[in-house]
């Protein structure tokens, strides 16, 4: 399928209102002779890669801001794509302001005389960009992106600036593309769900979905070396436990990261919470895993961290550990690492997602000699709240409580995993802004912008703020944060600038207030940064009816 064709779907789709018309225009594209349908539905979600894959773009805001200047003209700066977007409001729509017609560039997107881009052939350019890396690649990156504008006609661009941001705009989210499987291939949307739950690949489902139908899609199954999302769980209380189940499978809450590991018979690999592969700055754990591990599995579980001396360390020396790329044998001696697993959704040759808890712990035990969370099946309420305080005393975080009767639901946040902690005011939240700093803080950015998720749906997310925050934060870790900030700045007026929701904030605070100043009408008072929550993504942020939740209690 050439480029402009799938453009000009995507602006059919961009400019119906109805969802069904829209699930209708999708089961379409699905069946165009000439779409690839892997490719389609990735890039209509937005990505290149599937969730799992370690590949990534890099691609921030001003990157691509420079390539499409570059392919624009001699003329046309960084500034003037800055100042457009400030006027304009979304990139694409800048994108597409520099077509063909323009007599600002010298070289205009679609000026050039070359044959119709191709889907995949686009998709090959931005595979060649991701693996783009060393020294000098993000000049590389701008290069060839910027020679895919100049390939470009106006829709074109509009289109693959929002594909490199990862921001579609287009109205279709993960549902719609699921309901749309279902209904170009005849699959029943339970079996569509599983498929992508085992393999977090929707274009992978579609393809399979469309070449094999409902009895290749049933042979989708959970792969070594192919990560899902983790089962999360909910605050909660000991009573709603009781309440709720005969038995409670009763486990340490830690204070680390989230791991999931893959053992395929001959090596490991390790996954975080967001699906990286963080089996490189993680030596020790391979290790563990090396030797106490006895068959191919899938282990869930978390990883603390402690220093030289055996004290245990926040969590967000965990997460430093996982960005570590140099002097990893310095970092270890420095910060280390223990594996506790509490899950196996996949032990020698047998998938375990439809087994209850109460059997994946067995199978769990069975296969790891050392290494297992510490687990109580017990319906006696005195005696949780008894294992609550020697958990506390010996620095857990608090309690988890299991239905020993659940399944594994992969990425679902619901009753069957429970999360009991002392009361402590945190939320979660987006860095939508910030304020480059004055004196010996002028190259750091602070003052973060902090806001909330208000809705979200298949157009997308919605956040709105609930206040700013600059306290809590060291010089170092105020420049380590401007180096994580910077790729994702929108645009910037004096010392402002607007960065694309990406980096979340565990915050606390002492009280929520009413306040007109802020878009969301709540403002934290006294907020400080408690952590950095890398093993989060911007969607998992916290939301406003969770705020106004706290407001009424």
């Amino acid at each position: 399928m050439e480029l402009i064709q799938f453009a000009n779907r995507l602006r059919e789709i961009e400019d119906e209102p109805s969802d069904l018309s829209i699930r209708e225009l999708i089961v379409d594209l699905f069946n165009d002779e000439n779409s690839d349908v892997k490719i389609v539905v990735r890039f209509l979600l937005g990505r290149v890669f599937p969730a799992w894959d370690d590949q990534k773009m890099d691609i921030g805001p001003s990157l691509c801001y420079n390539a499409i200047a570059s392919a624009a003209g001699s003329d046309v700066t960084i500034e003037d794509i800055e100042n457009d977007l400030a006027s304009l409001g979304e990139i694409g729509v800048v994108a597409e302001k520099y077509n063909s017609g323009s007599q600002r560039g010298l070289f205009s997107f679609g000026s050039e005389e070359t044959a119709a881009m191709t889907i995949s052939e686009l998709y090959s350019d931005l595979y060649t960009i991701a693996s783009i890396q060393g020294t000098g690649s993000l000049e590389k990156k701008r290069r060839v992106l910027s020679n895919l504008f100049n390939l470009c006609g106006p829709i074109e661009a509009r289109y693959l600036a929002r594909l490199v941001l990862s921001e579609m705009r287009i109205g279709v989210g993960e549902g719609a593309i699921r309901d749309a499987i279902s209904a170009a291939f005849d699959i029943p949307i339970a079996d569509v769900e599983r498929a992508l739950q085992v393999s977090n690949d929707f274009g992978f489902v579609a393809e399979v979905a469309r070449d094999e139908g409902l009895e290749g899609v049933h042979k989708i199954k959970l792969k070594i070396g192919r990560p899902i999302s983790s089962m999360l769980a909910q605050s909660s209380t000991i009573e709603d436990a009781l309440s709720t189940w005969k038995r409670i499978s009763v486990e340490p809450k830690y204070d680390g990261a989230r791991i999931q590991a893959h053992y395929n018979g001959d090596s490991i690999r390790l996954y975080s919470r967001n699906m990286e592969d963080v089996t490189n700055p993680l030596p020790e754990v391979v290790e563990f895993l090396q030797e106490n591990l006895s068959k191919p599995a899938i282990l869930d579980g978390e990883v603390v961290a402690a220093d030289s001396d055996g004290n245990s360390l926040p969590f967000q020396e965990v997460l430093r550990r996982f960005r570590r790329k140099h002097n990893i044998e310095k970092a270890r001696k420095e910060v280390r690492l223990r594996p506790y697993f509490f899950d196996c959704i996949h032990a020698d040759g047998i998938d375990l997602l439809d087994s209850p808890l109460s059997l994946r712990r067995g199978h769990l035990d069975s296969i790891l000699k050392k290494g297992s969370s510490p687990l109580v099946l017990t319906d006696d309420s005195e005696q949780i709240k008894k294992m609550e305080l020697e958990f506390l005393e010996s620095g857990f975080e608090g309690i988890m409580l299991k239905n020993p009767d659940s399944l594994y639901a992969p990425g679902k946040r619901g009753k069957n995993w429970l999360k009991c902690k002392p009361s402590v005011d945190t939320l979660d939240c987006v860095i939508t802004g910030a304020e480059w700093g004055k004196g010996r803080r002028a190259n750091f950015l602070g003052a973060f912008e902090l806001a909330v998720i208000s809705s979200a749906d298949d157009s997308g997310i919605v956040y709105k703020n609930v206040g700013r925050v600059g306290t809590g934060i060291t010089d170092a870790e105020l420049e380590s944060m401007t180096e994580l900030l910077r790729p994702y700045i929108e645009n910037q007026t004096g010392k402002m600038v607007t960065l694309t929701p990406r980096i979340v904030l565990e915050v606390g605070y002492e009280e929520i207030q009413r306040s007109s100043n802020y878009s969301s009408g709540y403002a934290l008072r006294f907020p400080r940064v408690v952590a950095v929550r890398g093993d989060k993504k911007s969607s998992e942020a916290d939301t406003l009816k969770k705020i106004e939740q706290l407001f009424k209690s």
